[in-house]
């Protein structure tokens, strides 16, 4: 699919969104290749990230295991910060200062820093977490230097569209705004990611320059009525 819109190859990253999926599932997707494993809900993924670590430490093999990568993609709640910078590599929905300087300050300083993207609310949906695009240059410029956090772009979840032409018109919208921050100096040097694009939408996204896919049914297949219990 990046070779029909002319992307590089290796340049879409793809992200297994694995909220409701097993442990069994994920490891079996593991050991298939996949590397980046998105989770919604901290308390269901905890066990998760346990497990696929004594998972993949056993896997047969002269080769060293592959670790997966884990990014957290749903909303980020202030009593939950310290676990979410310890356990996670991103954390793709950022949408205030104070989530940040709270991620800042817990990461362990062992621990490389933190990839963020900013999360807009790119269809002025009245639910939807997200800043509006007005907030997003003084957001950035109060957050790119924070120890700990290594801020490398933008992140949304458009209002669901069917129609081809108008997903790509709201994903264009927060490539736009990802440029401007880089054309006005404010992003940082490794201003880099687009996370934007789900099962539903993926052409589109790609089509619109996503580097990170955040791909659940077109990964695992349909889900099943069984399944760890959100907590």
């Amino acid at each position: 699919m990046e070779r029909e819109y002319h992307r590089p190859p290796g340049s879409v990253r793809l992200l297994a969104a694995s909220k409701g999926r097993t442990s069994g599932e994920l490891l079996a997707l593991l050991r298939a290749g996949q590397v980046d494993f998105g989770e919604n809900y901290l308390q269901e993924a905890l066990p998760k990230i346990t497990a696929l670590a004594r998972g993949a430490g056993s896997g047969s093999g002269a080769c060293s295991p592959v670790l997966p990568v884990w990014h957290f993609i749903g909303a980020v709640q202030s009593n939950k910060t310290r676990l979410i910078a310890r356990h996670f590599s991103w954390v793709h929905g950022v949408d205030r200062e104070r989530i940040a300087c709270r991620l800042s300050a817990a990461r362990p300083p062992e621990l490389p820093a933190l990839n963020i993207c900013i999360q807009i609310n790119i269809s002025a949906e009245p639910t939807k977490a997200g800043l509006d695009a007005g907030q997003l240059p003084g957001l950035v410029a109060r957050v790119r230097d924070l120890p700990g956090l290594r801020l490398r772009g933008l992140m949304a979840l458009p209002a669901p569209a069917h129609d081809f032409s108008r997903q790509c018109a709201a994903f264009r919208q927060l490539r736009d705004h990802f440029e401007q921050l880089r054309s006005q100096g404010l992003a940082p040097d490794d201003w880099d990611s687009l996370s934007m694009g789900t099962s539903a939408d993926m052409r589109a996204a790609i089509a619109s320059g996503s580097t990170l896919l955040r791909l659940g049914t077109a990964l695992f297949g349909p889900r099943s009525q069984s399944g760890p219990r959100r907590r």
